[in-house]
Order: structure tokens, then C-alpha cells, then sequence
């Protein structure tokens, strides 16, 4: 079966049209009380690799509906005027195509180009969750 599009290819599409932010910066934008982070990654990978501290988990299947202000599932962390929101996943294209599907909503946002593994690599602090017992 052969696809109209590649997954790699909707990844570079989204790219093209949206923010990207370098590991370094989105460090330095750490403390920034404007910056919301916001983790699309699966529980299950959180769990297993931590999270940037600070960062509001939103799992990707959700996004668009906790996103949305008419939406039953609308999160109040993304109605914040003034915010920069910036999404990660673990390696950027699922971070990627969510801002490029959430700017066709009109809703402002970038990435973290790299995702989760650079900023690991990069000495960006990780938090882990923290086993009873």
C-alpha cells in the first residue's frame, strides 16, 4: 500500500509553517513564569524518563479538545493570555504536527525542535515521579 504522504514528510511540512525553539533557549526560558511547557508524550514514557519540571502533561490524543475553549474537556492552563506555549514530545514530530494542527485551530504555539532527548542530552534539568515506597 503505498500513502499520498509520508510521516516524515507531514513532519517537514509542519516544520516549515510553525516556531521551532532550540534546546538551549527553551533552557534559558525555564524560569520564565510566560512560558508554559506543555508534554504530549505518553504517561508511560513520563513515567519512564521524567519530565522537564514545570511542564503541564496534555497527552496528544487530547490536545485539540483540552485546547479548545467550546470544548467539555477545555484545560483552563490554555486559556492564559500573554503565555508562550511550547510543546515537546520525545524527539519533535509528534510535537510538531500537534502545533501545526493546533495553529490551523488558531491557537498560538511552538515546539521544542528536538524534543525530550536533546534537552536530556543537553543537561536540561528532569524531573522523575516520585514511587510510594
Amino acid at each position: 500500500m503505498a500513502l499520498k504522504k509520508t510521516a516524515a514528510q507531514m513532519v517537514q511540512e509542519a516544520r516549515n509553517r510553525i516556531e521551532e525553539i532550540e534546546t538551549a533557549d527553551l533552557i534559558g526560558m525555564l524560569d520564565d513564569p510566560d512560558v508554559v511547557i506543555v508534554d504530549i508524550r505518553d504517561v508511560r514514557e513520563r513515567q519512564r524518563t521524567g519530565f522537564i519540571p514545570g511542564s503541564f502533561h496534555a497527552p496528544r490524543g487530547m490536545i485539540e479538545f483540552w485546547v479548545d475553549p467550546a470544548s467539555p474537556y477545555h484545560k483552563d492552563v490554555f486559556a492564559q493570555p500573554g503565555k508562550k506555549y511550547v510543546f515537546h514530545c520525545a524527539s519533535g514530530w509528534r510535537s510538531a504536527l500537534t502545533v501545526a494542527t493546533l495553529q490551523e485551530m488558531g491557537f498560538d504555539a511552538a515546539h521544542l525542535r528536538e524534543g525530550f532527548g536533546a534537552w536530556e542530552k543537553a543537561g536540561g534539568p528532569v524531573e522523575h515521579i516520585k514511587k510510594d515506597g
